[in-house]
């Protein structure tokens, strides 16, 4: 198939929207995206509505949202979308012929292997191109999907309930998938372009018809009191999507206002680095990084609609009967946006990647999980060195932070007031140095990064690394602790700790802590 050339932009997928293209000026590539994911949420209310559990078989609404995702991925890919099918068989052939000790590793190794070629030729191929034909965002999705289930059927059928944890034990697989429910927890059209990744013992309980009064009947036995089972029957997602469909119109607007008007490029422009005093380098930095969110605010909160319209994403009911459809979101803008520490502002970002990460990697590795958990992300994640920067620079970042609340935040804690500041301090604090820190992530190669890094004249690495020294030489108040709430290992990265299928506690099932 011959590449046509928009806008800078080389294709292999479809061509139909051409004309939408040139006419508004935005890359074909983005343009295939925003019409497939207008047309899944579209295919998803007659999804919930005309095929429905009552109406057909779990066969037929397997069948059907794995050709619309297939349909999906050759529109935006063309022929790119048969490593997406090549990936996915051979996982499944491990899945069913491998030993069922090794599974797990058979299909880690495969999938991440597999994903690291591709992401490999997205850079020396395309020399950092942002292609329509770059398909490796289906293949990241797809590689957390087949790896944790891979994972789960080996915690159902090999492992001891009790050498389990209380969350491995909810989400072990005791029956290996059959290939049409394979593809279709893969494949399926809600997910297949941008996720998110979802426990598959969830999803089939969606597509089988028991997602909702599955989840309330388990909510209501976890809670000895009362949760509001008994006041919602079958609730509806239309107000959720309807309120997420709006976040995603604002979150347009700010894209093609905010976004065009600060590009993150102008950080490293040579007459800007030379010129400009460090405070309006910083500023700009600062808004710059801002500016970029609400590209992937507006995809993830897409992607979440348009499960909710399907009615799967159902999370729990609150005391007052109040329904939540935030169980598989991606992010909490609120979290995000009002976060406090480095960790807090993770926790909200990518949260299904988080459990991925914590379900394949945090809780099982015997030795440095932390470490192991960090080299996991980044060969996700591709291999441009501005992620591995991003990564890197992370960790002192985390660990200052953790040093920080450990040994000064209970200073502040003696009135509201006193309170306040602090929280305004590190609100401050930690937005600047989510802004040091992901300016790699985008710029992506390492001249820019180091050229961005010497005009901030490395300050934040300087700063929380001899945070980290000085604290450490400190005192270490008795009763503190600087593990997660829930008790897992502590770490510089600990990806969402508390994000669980469970509603706990029910009065916080809408905003996540």
């Amino acid at each position: 198939m011959d590449e046509l050339t928009t806008s800078s932009f080389k294709t292999t997928g479809s061509k139909w929207l051409l004309p939408v293209s040139d006419f508004f000026g935005f890359p074909l590539d983005q343009v295939n995206f925003l019409a497939c994911q207008v047309f899944a949420l579209g295919a998803s209310f007659w999804f919930r509505l005309y095929l429905s559990p009552q109406f057909s078989s779990p066969v037929v609404r397997h069948a059907v949202a794995t050709l619309f995702g297939l349909s999906f991925v050759i529109f935006c890919f063309g022929w790119y979308a048969v490593h997406i099918s090549v990936l996915v068989m051979v996982c499944y052939r491990i899945l069913v012929t491998a030993d069922i000790h090794n599974i797990h590793r058979y299909t880690m190794i495969m999938a991440v292997s597999y994903l690291a070629v591709c992401q490999v030729s997205r850079v020396f191929i395309y020399n950092y191109g942002i292609l329509s034909t770059d398909f490796s965002g289906p293949l990241m999705i797809i590689t957390q999907k087949t790896t944790m289930l891979a994972f789960q059927v080996h915690d159902g059928m090999c492992k001891k309930r009790e050498d389990l944890t209380a969350n491995q034990r909810l989400h072990a697989v005791d029956s290996k998938p059959s290939l049409i429910e394979y593809l279709s927890y893969n494949l399926n059209f809600l997910s297949i372009l941008v996720g998110p990744c979802s426990h598959y013992k969830d999803y089939i309980d969606f597509i089988e018809g028991r997602h909702v009064q599955r989840r309330l009947r388990r909510l209501s036995a976890s809670n000895t009191g009362q949760n509001g089972y008994d006041k919602v029957s079958e609730p509806s997602p239309m107000a959720a999507v309807t309120r997420k469909l709006l976040i995603c119109g604002v979150c347009m607007v700010l894209f093609l206002t905010l976004t065009k008007a600060f590009p993150v490029t102008y950080n490293v422009d040579s007459h800007f680095v030379n010129e400009a005093p460090f405070l309006t380098r910083l500023t700009y930095a600062f808004f710059s990084i801002q500016a970029a969110r609400p590209k992937f605010y507006f995809a993830w909160t897409l992607a979440d609609a348009i499960n909710n319209a399907a009615g799967y994403g159902f999370k729990g009911v609150d005391e007052a009967g109040q329904v939540s459809w935030d169980l598989i979101s991606n992010i909490s803008i609120w979290g995000i946006e009002t976060a406090t520490s480095f960790k807090k502002f993770i926790d909200n970002w990518n949260i299904q990647t988080g459990v991925w990460l914590k379900t394949v990697c945090y809780d099982r590795a015997p030795r440095y999980p932390t470490a192991l958990t960090f080299i996991l992300s980044a060969l996700w994640h591709g291999v441009y060195p501005g992620y591995y920067f991003t990564f890197i620079t992370a960790i002192p970042i985390t660990l200052a932070a953790r040093a920080v609340r450990k040994n000064v935040r209970q200073y502040f804690l003696s009135s509201h007031p006193v309170k306040l500041v602090y929280d305004v301090v590190t609100w401050a604090a930690t937005q600047l140095c989510i802004c040091y820190t992901v300016m790699p992530f985008l710029l992506l190669a390492v001249e820019p990064t180091m050229q961005y890094y010497r005009s901030m004249y490395f300050h934040i690495h300087i700063i929380s690394i001899l945070t980290v020294i000085v604290l450490s030489q400190s005192h270490k108040p008795r009763g503190s602790s600087s593990s997660s709430s829930n008790g897992t290992k502590p770490g510089p990265y600990d990806p969402h700790p508390q994000a669980q299928p469970q509603l706990q506690p029910y009065n916080n099932n809408v905003k996540r802590k």
